[in-house]
């Protein structure tokens, strides 16, 4: 099937699903200039284990490091714009009669693009809370420039980033729904992502194996484009705003 055959047959099953659950990852955020965690540790952090900075370890061994590193990271992510698509990402939820956009990403570029439905697997950069009682916790200016997280109001523990470290569970309840949405979907998109990280990489197999239509986009074909009934390959902020415009075409012919 020849790209634009196969593009016209994606719109297609987005243009009469009842459910869409879409999977993103790093390459849908390194298209607006964020880097992977490892790939950010350059200039001062090129020397610390990555273990050092996001771990439960790490940080009760140095929290003013990780606390560092974090806002830094922070700052990165608040510099950076939503690009094409995830704005045509959020475009297709509002489309679709039910959309589930589930992320790897702890970024909130979904979010400031307009998508609303999203599932954070891994935690949000943008969120703070207790890292003993587990309280949210509102960042204050002044913290972002402090040498150690701030306390918790409640508890006087310190404040983390909300993300998922090494060795932590992800969150159960955002797990729940990604399979939720995977087994009821009738179309799974794969956005970015080449599916190595688990259990996130499941969440294709499991919506193909409800008899979801699967729809990969990615740059390079990975085990995720082969199981996928559809590989449209290319960059998110290419190839997702020309399906979202043909699916509105195919919803209006």
């Amino acid at each position: 099937m020849n790209p634009s055959s196969q593009l016209q047959s994606a719109a297609a099953a987005l243009a009469r699903a009842g459910r869409v659950v879409c999977l993103t990852g790093a390459g849908v955020s390194a298209e607006s200039g964020i880097a992977t965690f490892r790939d950010a540790q350059t200039g001062l952090w090129a020397k610390f284990d990555p273990q050092e900075l996001a771990s439960q370890e790490g940080f009760a061994r140095n929290p003013g490091l990780v606390w560092r590193w974090y806002m830094d990271r922070l700052h990165w992510v608040e510099e950076a714009q939503p690009n094409a698509g995830h704005y045509a990402l959020a475009e297709l939820e509002r489309i679709a009669p039910d959309f589930t956009l589930v992320t790897q990403n702890v970024d909130n570029l979904h979010e400031r693009a307009g998508s609303v439905n999203v599932v954070h697997l891994h935690g949000s950069i943008a969120r703070f809370r207790c890292n003993r009682c587990a309280k949210q916790h509102a960042l204050q200016p002044a913290e972002r420039e402090a040498d150690l997280p701030p306390r918790c109001a409640v508890c006087q523990g310190l404040v983390r980033p909300d993300v998922v470290w090494f060795g932590e569970m992800l969150p159960q309840a955002m797990v729940a729904r990604a399979w939720q949405a995977a087994e009821a979907a009738d179309v799974a998109l794969i956005v970015g992502t080449s599916g190595v990280v688990y259990p996130a990489a499941q969440l294709p197999y499991v919506a193909q194996n409800g008899g979801a239509f699967v729809i990969d986009i990615n740059p390079e074909a990975s085990g995720l484009s082969t199981m996928a009934d559809v590989h449209l390959a290319g960059p998110s902020g290419e190839i997702s705003p020309r399906l979202v415009a043909a699916v509105q075409n195919a919803r209006t012919a």
